[in-house]
């Protein structure tokens, strides 16, 4: 008797040759091009959260571990309630209303995408229409919680230039919360250097981090067998380790309060749950139409999948904050 063996689609495409980045502007061309047209997918697919969930349970389900990673960023890092922040890098807004609403903080969200922008303003309004507080000048929505969120399309690696014109201060912000961002950005120094002037000094500052790392001491091998097809799919420049943030943490006059953390062991589900998301033969025919980048995009959740089955992919989280 035969055996019907569940294939994939995925199964029926090749996985593009690796392809390098020609330059930093072209990288960030090609992310920014990414989320023009998949954030309405991602929404779609994963809901308001854009990130790995967090599985404390085999009940979880997918929505309930991306907040429980939530929840967990918030409890290493203890951070204030009413707390103004900085989510760099917040893709359509869910993490931003979340600590508008449970934590009463005024957020400022920044993406690279102006698509993200508009769907992020959209979810946020829907929530906030009942409100009596309406907008404030700078046009946040207002919860009513107290908390806030506005959103702006702004490239990262001029967050520093952009807070601080005008001659204002650019020590503003109590927290700076970046979850599954930094790993997209060329210049990484100056994303500590540019947190670090940003934050407000003193006791109650915080830079948040949740990111994606390689393991330390891979062979050339796992380099390429594993790293480089996440690195190519995923749009990054090359991973660094988790100790290689902390290092430039304290390079831009960080301390560390408290990780990195690996989590991978409980985040690394996400990518089972995204593996079977993307099973539709139809969705793999756009990737295609799209250019070899949607193809290598939908063939890196492969690649994450053996990464940290293999233990070369990482997941890890951290708190630092400014004396």
């Amino acid at each position: 008797m035969a055996t019907n063996i569940e294939t994939h689609p995925g199964d029926s495409h090749e996985i593009p040759e690796f392809e390098a980045h020609a330059s930093t502007t072209s990288l960030k061309e090609r992310i920014k091009k990414h989320y023009e047209i998949a954030s309405d997918y991602y929404y779609s697919l994963w809901g308001q959260h854009i990130h790995h969930g967090y599985f404390t349970s085999p009940t979880d389900t997918k929505e309930e571990a991306q907040v429980n990673l939530i929840k967990y960023l918030l409890e290493i890092s203890e951070l204030a309630r009413g707390a103004n922040v900085l989510d760099t890098g917040c893709g359509i807004g869910g993490t931003s209303r979340y600590l508008a609403k449970e934590r009463a903080c005024s957020v400022t969200g920044i993406t690279i995408s102006g698509r993200q922008v508009e769907i992020a303003k959209r979810l946020t309004q829907a929530e906030t229409s009942t409100s009596s507080t309406g907008k404030l000048a700078d046009d946040a929505d207002v919860y009513s919680s107290g908390g806030s969120c506005r959103f702006l399309e702004l490239d990262a690696e001029k967050m520093l230039e952009h807070f601080s014109a005008d001659g204002k201060s650019a020590a503003q912000f109590d927290a700076v919360w970046i979850s599954e961002a930094l790993s997209h950005f060329p210049d990484k120094p100056l994303f500590f250097k540019s947190a670090s002037a940003l934050l407000v000094p003193g006791k109650s500052s915080r830079l948040v981090i949740a990111d994606w790392f390689k393991s330390p001491q891979l062979t050339p091998e796992q380099e390429k067998e594993d790293i480089a097809l996440i690195e190519d799919g995923m749009l990054l420049p090359p991973l660094c380790t988790a100790q290689q943030y902390v290092e430039m943490a304290k390079t831009a006059g960080l301390t560390v309060r408290q990780g990195p953390i690996d989590i991978s062991h409980e985040v690394a589900k996400t990518w089972d749950i995204s593996w079977a998301l993307v099973s539709s033969p139809s969705l793999w025919l756009f990737a295609i139409s799209q250019g070899r980048d949607g193809l290598a995009f939908l063939q890196a959740f492969r690649a994450m999948r053996r990464g940290y089955a293999n233990g070369t992919f990482r997941y890890a989280i951290m708190c630092f904050g400014k004396p």
